[in-house]
């Protein structure tokens, strides 16, 4: 399958630059019947007995500005990912010039350069009394690059679920949730359940091939609790589904898949490229919002969806719903 095949026609209009308050009052197409309606109303569109998953990570303040100490010149480092030997994954701009030893000062840390750049990713030794301490007090949240509007406050970007700090973006299907959705979900005896995937790479790069089958994702880590284990099951065995808050959630769960419709807890990297022709084990509806063209996000919904996918993106766009990380969302079953 070739990546043109899950492009689409998207106006620099249609993409959000505000953030809708409240959070629930976001647009959700309901892609059963092309209908409209508030998030709000999503608690309505499920049937009691169904079980909403969602990702608790939390977004790092990953973004951090500094200067080489050898030539003066700015660096901007994206901290990706920590990993188990202590060094970090970042995206480095400028990385041309870049080069195992060169230290980078950034406020209270210095950050040497191990390995890279490659395709601008670099491996880097953070240097500081207390990392995720100083990386908090020295970056700022990573906004999407196509998002030139302004928060009046960075927690904006963090969902209610927010727990874990791991995260370069925000799982962004979960920031349209606010209390009164989680009530309204209670009250309809439908249960909310988290896990955790911290959101890395691939969101922020394109598919480089001209075949989706020879891309190749980026590793994440996950984790699934035993708690949301035995709620899945609770599910099945009331006749409820599974109803997936974002596309890290359908990754998360269909990575520990046990036996059709069930999960085992437990945590580990993943790197399950979601396309067409998957067999969907324990996922049964998805919410999500609209996504980049020829994205893997947008591969994952095709996957989901079948054909249908363009049919929804098509009529979004006639009527005017917002697009990408501030915009609306759709919900949709197999």
């Amino acid at each position: 399958m070739r990546v043109e095949d899950f492009k689409y026609p998207l106006p620099e209009s249609a993409i959000a630059q505000e953030a809708i308050e409240p959070r629930h009052d976001s647009r959700l197409l309901d892609t059963r019947d092309m209908s409209d309606h508030r998030f709000l109303d999503l608690p309505s569109l499920l049937r009691p007995g169904d079980l909403v998953v969602v990702n608790e990570t939390r977004v790092r303040a990953a973004r951090l500005a500094g200067r080489r100490l050898d030539t003066g010149g700015s660096v901007e480092l994206l901290l990706l990912e920590a990993r188990p030997d202590g060094l970090w994954e970042a995206l480095a701009r400028p990385s041309r010039r870049l080069r195992p030893g060169i230290v980078i000062e950034i406020e209270a840390i210095r950050a040497r350069i191990v390995d890279g750049p490659d395709e601008g990713m670099v491996v880097v030794d953070i240097e500081a009394p207390d990392v995720e301490g100083a990386i908090a007090n020295a970056g700022n949240i990573p906004l999407p690059p196509y998002f030139h509007g302004t928060l009046d406050d960075p927690d904006r970007y963090q969902t209610m679920f927010a727990r874990t700090i791991g995260s370069a973006a925000a799982p962004t299907a979960g920031l349209h949730f606010t209390e009164e959705v989680a009530t309204r979900l209670r009250q309809r005896e439908i249960e909310i359940a988290p896990v955790d995937l911290h959101v890395g790479i691939d969101t922020f790069r394109p598919i480089a091939t001209e075949n989706i089958e020879e891309h190749v994702m980026h590793s994440e880590w996950c984790s699934i609790p035993e708690s949301t284990a035995a709620a899945v099951d609770s599910a099945r065995a009331r006749g409820g589904r599974v109803v997936a808050i974002g596309t890290t959630v359908v990754r998360t769960l269909e990575s520990f898949a046990d036996k059709p419709g069930t999960v085992t807890a437990g945590e580990r990297e993943t790197n399950l490229f979601v396309t067409p022709g998957l067999e969907f084990r324990v996922v049964d509806a998805l919410v999500t919002n609209f996504h980049v063209p020829g994205s893997t996000l947008v591969v994952l919904v095709a996957a989901f969806m079948g054909d249908r996918w363009r049919e929804a993106y098509q009529i979004a766009l006639q009527r005017r719903y917002r697009f990408l990380s501030f915009g609306d969302a759709m919900l949709a079953e197999r």
